[in-house]
């Protein structure tokens, strides 16, 4: 199949006219390798009009959006590509208010459908950062007056984040993750997920990052008013100029899914160029994602 590439919004307007066009990639994607009957296993059937298989063991028609999280999209599947394809493309995405504005939707439906595609962009765990990483935390919920360092306010949300740096310094990925605390216990998860144990970790010298010693290579340096840890803090700032754009408060048990989205448009800044597709690509081959399980955010 034609995979389509770029950012350029008239090109992806021609290469999806319709919801027949989104369809028909989905199919592509879908049963690239052959179609297997999810009721039956049977491996013989034919591709109906509507882009639907139908098996020949047991009968069954599958939609192309059937087990994906394009599963039940009631708003015109071309609209929910042009949602994936915002999300993915710009650099700040829109909030959900704006999405629905835009595409003609409800708000509450915006959302539930961008929260699906916030799903695809969790990371694969794959590719931890290497050579030269700072972390450090913040906290999302507004600036506490009075006080400086870490913050034990229980209404504000706090992150964890890692920055991968290139030989001259520069941002190369990053990761983030919501944590309970400060403590080494809640720092573990972002660093067996996200850090290789051959990385050169910088932070500063919060004693929560001593009992981590012991597996990776940590080197505690004074932060001095962020200065030591300057693209760091550059990251952290743009996660929460990005998160103020929102509109709305986000809880703790959506944030994660947030931070998905902003580190997965950081760390392809460099392949934006097959960026939408590979979004897609995530959605079909994930589960469908109900509305009970995204309100509880999990």
């Amino acid at each position: 199949m034609e995979i389509f590439e770029g950012k350029n919004i008239l090109s992806f307007m021609e290469a999806f006219p319709n919801d027949d066009a989104c369809k028909a990639y989905l199919a592509e994607l879908k049963w690239h390798d052959g179609f297997v009957c999810p009721k039956c296993g049977h491996e013989k059937g034919c591709l109906k009009k509507g882009y639907k298989y139908h098996c020949y063991g047991c009968g069954k028609v599958e939609s192309s959006t059937a087990g994906t999280l394009f599963h039940r999209v009631k708003f015109g599947l071309r609209k929910a590509f042009c949602i994936v394809f915002e999300m993915s493309t710009s650099s700040q995405s829109l909030s959900s208010i704006q999405m629905g504005e835009r595409y003609g939707i409800r708000q509450a439906t915006a959302w539930y459908f961008m929260q699906k595609v916030r799903k695809a962009m969790v990371s694969s765990r794959k590719h931890p950062l290497e050579g030269i990483v700072h972390v450090d935390e913040f906290v999302v919920g507004g600036y506490e007056e009075g006080k400086r360092g870490r913050s034990y306010n229980t209404n504000k949300t706090k992150v964890i984040v890692a920055v991968e740096l290139s030989e001259k310094q520069k941002i190369k990925r990053a990761y983030a993750k919501v944590i309970d605390d400060y403590s080494a216990k809640s720092f573990t998860p972002l660093f067996e997920q996200h850090i290789s144990k051959d990385a050169k970790v910088i932070t500063d010298k919060w004693k929560g990052y001593n009992p981590l010693k012991r597996e990776y290579n940590i080197e505690q340096i004074p932060s001095d008013k962020g200065k030591n840890f300057k693209e760091l803090h550059i990251v952290i700032h743009k996660i929460k100029s990005w998160l103020r754009t929102i509109h709305a408060p986000v809880s703790k048990k959506h944030m994660g899914h947030y931070l998905y989205e902003y580190v997965y448009r950081l760390n392809r800044s460099q392949s934006k160029k097959t960026i939408f597709h590979n979004n897609i690509v995530r959605m079909v081959q994930s589960e469908p994602w109900l509305q009970k399980r995204i309100i509880n955010g999990c």
